[in-house]
């Protein structure tokens, strides 16, 4: 298959191409150019603007892709834009959306009223009422909003598409640093990591970055997905305490996991603001039982080649982060029996 990618070579795009590329397929990836990641030999580059994509329409044609995947599609005009541009080009879309899209997001996030929504949040599962998630947060991601992007692509049926709902995702070239915070803590010998009661017990669904993109090179090339919408995930979803277990026990940490009663925190210590009674665990069994998905790297070696990137890449992290007196202080009490 000839396949055009849109965006690709920040974090997961180039693990995607790794694998098309793998598995035989022609790539051409479309990107502006401001990062070269390293790509299989015969990858070509074609540099250009998304935003004038109608620049490069006799380009398009004379590619002439089976399917183009786009990476990248943040806002309601992304979306369109493209199903505009390759409508007659291409036989299909493949999009990636979030699993932001779901109204327990808003729950989480305090933005949708109501209880906690059931968990694990299968492909159905209510969306959120309230869009664009992110405006006003300062982010510069004001017109974010994948529920738009996932009817623009497959809403209308014009041309025929895919979506894929991500969880977060960690591994290398992660710019977001998943895991660097606790990393810093347990490379540092602290004696233990402190979570309050309720983050502790939270889940939210996972996936390393291989293992996602071996879902997206297998949605792009297996036509059964076409008109589908896939969760895309671990199978398991482990507790935050427990994830903070499994990459300790990978990186050697012979630390410990302390939990304390919610508040019990000072506030440089307490977990992002969020209601942390609301789970983000996604069912994933629908892409596993129609396309056969099975994640080709286990839980930890996904980790030991994360914590190896990390540690090779280490970031100028704000001191601020890291109140190691104010750890100190809460541990010395806990020892005193102070709860």
């Amino acid at each position: 298959m000839r396949i055009l990618i849109i965006g690709g070579t920040r974090f997961i795009g180039p693990a995607v191409v790794a694998r098309l590329s793998a598995m035989g397929h022609q790539v051409i990836v479309f990107h502006r150019g401001e990062s070269e990641a390293e790509l299989p030999p015969g990858v070509r580059h074609l540099h250009g603007d998304r935003q004038r994509l109608g620049e490069f329409m006799e380009e398009f044609r004379r590619l002439a892709p089976d399917v183009v995947l786009d990476m990248v599609p943040f806002t309601q005009r992304d979306a369109q834009v493209v199903v505009a541009t390759f409508l007659g080009v291409a036989r299909r879309l493949v999009a990636l959306s979030s699993q932001d899209v779901y109204r327990a997001y808003g729950r989480f996030h305090g933005t949708e009223p109501g209880p906690p929504e059931p968990v694990p949040l299968a492909e159905d599962a209510p969306l959120r009422g309230r869009l664009y998630p992110y405006r006003g947060s300062g982010r510069g991601l004001d017109d974010y909003e994948k529920i738009l992007v996932e009817r623009a692509a497959i809403g209308d049926g014009l041309l025929p598409g895919t979506v894929l709902r991500l969880p977060m995702v960690y591994g290398e070239r992660d710019y977001q640093r998943r895991l660097s915070l606790e990393l810093k803590r347990m490379d540092d010998g602290r004696p233990a990591i402190l979570l309050e009661e309720r983050f502790a017990r939270w889940r939210w669904t996972r996936g390393y970055v291989e293992n996602a993109a071996a879902a997206i090179a297998l949605a792009v090339s297996d036509e059964r997905a076409t008109g589908r919408v896939y969760n895309v995930g671990e199978a398991e979803a482990l507790s935050y305490a427990d994830w903070v277990r499994a990459i300790g026990q990978v990186a050697g940490w012979t630390g410990e996991v302390r939990v304390v009663s919610d508040g019990r925190l000072p506030p440089q210590l307490r977990p992002p603001a969020g209601d942390y009674q609301q789970h983000l665990v996604a069912d994933t069994s629908r892409i596993r039982q129609e396309l056969g998905y099975i994640e080709p790297v286990p839980r930890y070696e996904a980790l030991r080649r994360t914590i190896e990137w990390e540690r090779a890449h280490r970031p100028d992290w704000n001191p601020r982060l890291f109140d190691y007196a104010a750890e100190d202080a809460v541990l010395a009490e806990l020892a005193r029996g102070v709860h």
